[in-house]
């Protein structure tokens, strides 16, 4: 069943719980009353429509409307990106580093094998940071610059000079798996730690962990099937239009 915009709000968190903190990164809070959800897009000044794809690609995993998601501008898919990387900063990191120190609350833990959670989460943690500023340094502001400068009234190659340093072939090249340390971080956790007298605690993180690793997975694809070949569309019409200006 997919998602549609004259649907309440409130429906489709009750239909699918799990797309709440989705939902949030646009920016759009509780408290829908009966608004729809083009009502509600229209309320928060939120792209409707690009919403409900995301909405459904999240919601249905054999849905993934590969045409129409490279058709948004590309601006509208990057912010989308940058709000999910500040949900992951600022939100879920901050949870689930949460959760491993509650870890040394409970009584028959050793405490030698929540040091090596929080250590080693601690990487994680590291690596999905390094992983996101080179992205929010570096590939984003590259595809805003493309975007600017093709996409005005007179497109003018003076306004990317500096797209000349850089591809999104580069990115290709040097795009991290963050998710393989995230699997050996579950593992750890179900086949390693010694078993405690009641796992529910441990139980919460592998949550958490599992569904931070299906985002990741959701984002990925975004990254590696939208956002990489919108980026060398907007390249090889940028390369045609310096070869027009060069021959001029």
């Amino acid at each position: 069943m997919l998602i549609t915009g004259d649907m309440k709000m409130a429906d489709v968190i009750h239909l699918n719980h799990h797309l709440l903190h989705m939902i949030n990164r646009f920016g759009i809070q509780l408290g829908f009353g009966d608004r729809t959800v083009n009502e509600v897009c229209q309320h928060y000044d939120v792209h409707a429509d690009f919403f409900l794809q995301l909405v459904n690609t999240f919601h249905d995993p054999s849905y993934f409307p590969l045409n129409e998601l490279q058709n948004f501008p590309p601006g509208v898919l990057v912010d989308y990106l940058h709000k999910t990387h500040q949900f992951y900063l600022e939100v879920k990191i901050p949870e689930i580093e949460e959760l491993i120190a509650q870890l040394e609350t409970l009584s028959g833990i050793d405490i030698d094998h929540i040091k090596l959670l929080e250590d080693f989460f601690r990487q994680y943690k590291q690596e999905l940071t390094s992983h996101i500023n080179k992205e929010e340094q570096r590939v984003y502001p590259y595809v805003k610059a493309l975007e600017n400068a093709l996409f005005t009234q007179n497109p003018d190659m003076s306004n990317c000079d500096n797209c000349r340093e850089y591809s999104i072939q580069q990115y290709e090249d040097d795009h991290d798996d963050v998710e393989s340390k995230l699997f050996d971080l579950k593992n750890i956790i179900i086949k390693y730690m010694p078993a405690p007298k009641d796992s529910r605690m441990f139980n919460i993180i592998l949550h958490e962990l599992f569904e931070l690793e299906k985002d990741l997975n959701n984002h990925g694809h975004i990254e590696d099937l939208i956002l990489v070949p919108m980026v060398e569309r907007m390249e090889k019409e940028i390369n045609q239009l310096r070869a027009g200006n060069t021959v001029m």
